[in-house]
């Protein structure tokens, strides 16, 4: 293929492990390895091209859509994201887990198609606000978005991948 997005070996030896935790073939067997699901995916992300845009060097949009969706009901790029986020800071000579974070709340504004939205108190304009926990070097370790109505909290402890 050879697209910039694509993952290079190192990168494929961290990710990989978690993809063959996946189990069951949902009645097909996969025609493509999960490398090239993965650098579809990338791809993707980085483009912002729609799913029936995907070029024709990847699998079939619909089996990678399939296997995203799999992933996030599966809870494995939460998984992914941290063992990253461990590697990197243990590459920074930092402990892997953090002492501290920082948790932060925007609004973002919103198409008029957006199903739940509020006003953004003194801005007086539709958003939705999204929560974020970040650590020092930006690296994120939860997001959770709601409408900017929800006046719903969580416990700090929640944010933590470990129990506190």
């Amino acid at each position: 293929m050879g697209y910039p997005t694509d993952l290079n070996d190192a990168q494929w030896a961290v990710i990989k492990p978690r993809l063959d935790e996946m189990t069951g073939n949902y009645g097909h067997s996969i025609k493509n390895d999960y490398r090239q699901y993965m650098n579809a995916i990338f791809y993707l992300t980085k483009t912002g091209c729609q799913w029936n845009m995907l070029p024709n060097d990847f699998p079939k949009y619909t089996a990678v859509k399939s296997f995203f969706r799999r992933l996030r009901i599966k809870g494995i790029w939460e998984v992914i994201n941290a063992d990253i986020v461990e590697l990197a800071r243990v590459s920074l000579g930092r402990e892997e887990a953090p002492t501290y974070g920082l948790i932060d709340s925007q609004s973002v504004k919103t198409t008029g198609a957006a199903d739940e939205k509020g006003i953004d108190g003194g801005k007086k304009r539709k958003a939705a606000k999204g929560t974020s926990s970040r650590i020092q070097r930006g690296f994120c370790l939860l997001c959770q978005f709601m409408p900017q109505t929800s006046t719903t909290q969580f416990p700090v402890g929640m944010c933590s991948r470990k129990p506190v």
